[in-house]
């Protein structure tokens, strides 16, 4: 009889630790998501507010005469919001520290031709990937440099906390036979030190390069070498999981019913989504 108590009695314990813990799975499951008011924020304020390079055409830069900022990823990010149903602002800051100005909650997200890389992931969440880009190498038009090779002991410029430091150290033969890897606040100035012999050689994202260098066809050429491609996504925090799902949601659309595509054949002429 007592032991027929005692493992009555141990059943039932069991038992009681079983639905115990799965309670508290269950509890720290609709805890987890009870606590993600990211979404619920946004929309409590009414906007979201994007933190970018303001002189990194096409994907954001500042309209001559309005001095408006305007751009690929601007106009992506407008009708986004849009169909989130709440504001979109817009707030430039030192490219460098623009993960620190998320983590830190001066803006919202990132959204300015922002590389996919496995230390931002680290650092920071992603949507899916909307385009795909190279790193490319760009020269004078006289230039006599032909490949990477050529470009030992050469100075090359790129834009300081760019992926196209990454993609360059990534190739570290071609690294550490550099003259001098000079880094510019900005693309734009890192060309325009190019055109004036200041520097030998560029290293720039494809999408943004390409755009630039149309607009200037008789100073520049890309040489056939490159620096790997990558993927660009929309950077948010971590914990905002609700504002990411939401987000991803309103891109998803844009891109099933086209809306994406006539935005990109604005820009760069034909439809580069990914």
């Amino acid at each position: 009889m007592k032991r027929k108590l005692a493992i009555v009695l141990l059943l039932c314990l069991s038992l009681s630790l079983v639905i115990t813990g799965c309670g508290s799975k269950d509890a720290a499951t609709n805890n987890n998501q009870a606590t993600d008011e990211s979404w619920q924020n946004i929309k409590d304020q009414g906007y979201f507010t994007i933190g970018l390079d303001d002189a990194f055409p096409p994907m954001g830069f500042r309209e001559k005469g309005s001095n408006d900022i305007v751009g690929f990823d601007i106009d992506l990010a407008k009708e986004a919001a849009k169909r989130m149903g709440v504001e979109v602002k817009f707030q430039p800051v030192v490219w460098d520290t623009i993960v620190e100005e998320l983590n830190g909650g001066n803006i919202d997200m990132i959204w300015n031709g922002l590389t996919i890389t496995p230390d931002r992931q680290k650092q920071i969440a992603f949507t899916k990937p909307y385009i795909a880009s190279h790193q490319i190498i760009v020269v004078n038009m006289n230039s006599t440099l032909a490949d990477k090779k050529a470009l030992a002991g050469k100075k090359v410029g790129v834009q300081a906390g760019s992926s196209a430091i990454e993609a360059v150290e990534k190739d570290q033969a071609t690294y550490k036979s550099f003259g001098e890897l000079v880094q510019f606040d900005n693309n734009v100035d890192a060309l325009t030190d190019l055109a004036s012999g200041r520097i030998d050689a560029v290293v720039v994202d494809e999408v943004v390069g390409r755009y630039y260098i149309a607009k200037k066809a008789n100073q520049y050429k890309i040489l056939e070498d490159n620096f790997g491609s990558e993927d660009y996504g929309v950077g948010l925090r971590k914990n905002d999981k609700a504002f990411l799902a939401e987000l991803q949601k309103a891109l998803d659309a844009m891109k099933a019913d086209g809306t994406s595509a006539k935005i990109s054949e604005k820009w760069f002429g034909e439809d580069i989504m990914k």
